[in-house]
């Protein structure tokens, strides 16, 4: 449970909270200021910089984390609201050197070209396919609707979460489970 203290840490009139996330796995506690993203909590005070600051306003989906298994716009949630929260970056997905389905098909598609969007690309896929909604490539699309990427990648992203979702890529990976 998150601890108020008005003490800031040395910074007069600034309110901080001491959380525990469980981050990829590993219990993480914080002293945040109670105004810290869960953006910023994970780049700035866990060094996880694979989440990426977009647009800063829910608006781009590069920062895309799971919160419990959900998807969530990590830079529009407050990281004190969270406290006890599970929470998987794109660094938590892979198993040690064994890639996530998900991220071999990003691969193998080239759903991808600069990169930035990727990591939230593949948080965001992760989740759909969790969620179960989506059944056909408009479904996909519909769903990945708040993940943009500049570069124009998405008839690879699309393709890519296809062949996660039939368990191609887990035949491939050797049938291991995520």
């Amino acid at each position: 449970m998150s601890e108020l203290n008005n003490a800031g840490g040395g910074r007069a009139g600034v309110a901080t909270a001491r959380i525990t996330l469980t981050v990829n796995g590993r219990e993480q506690q914080l002293e945040l200021d109670t105004r810290t993203s869960l953006l910023d909590a994970l780049r700035e005070h866990l060094h996880l910089t694979g989440t990426k600051k977009g647009c800063d306003h829910g608006q781009c989906g590069a920062c895309t984390v799971l919160l419990d298994g959900r998807r969530v716009y990590s830079c529009l949630t407050l990281a004190v609201m969270k406290d006890g929260a599970q929470v998987t970056t794109i660094e938590g997905l892979a198993q040690g050197s064994t890639l996530h389905p998900l991220q071999q098909a990003f691969i193998e598609h080239d759903a991808l070209q600069c990169g930035y969007c990727t990591p939230g690309q593949i948080c965001s896929a992760a989740g759909l396919i969790a969620e179960g909604k989506a059944r056909t490539a408009d479904e996909i699309r519909e769903l990945m609707s708040g993940n943009i990427c500049r570069c124009g990648a998405y008839p690879n992203i699309v393709a890519a979460i296809q062949e996660v979702m039939s368990g191609r890529a887990m035949e491939k990976s050797g049938g291991a489970k995520r």
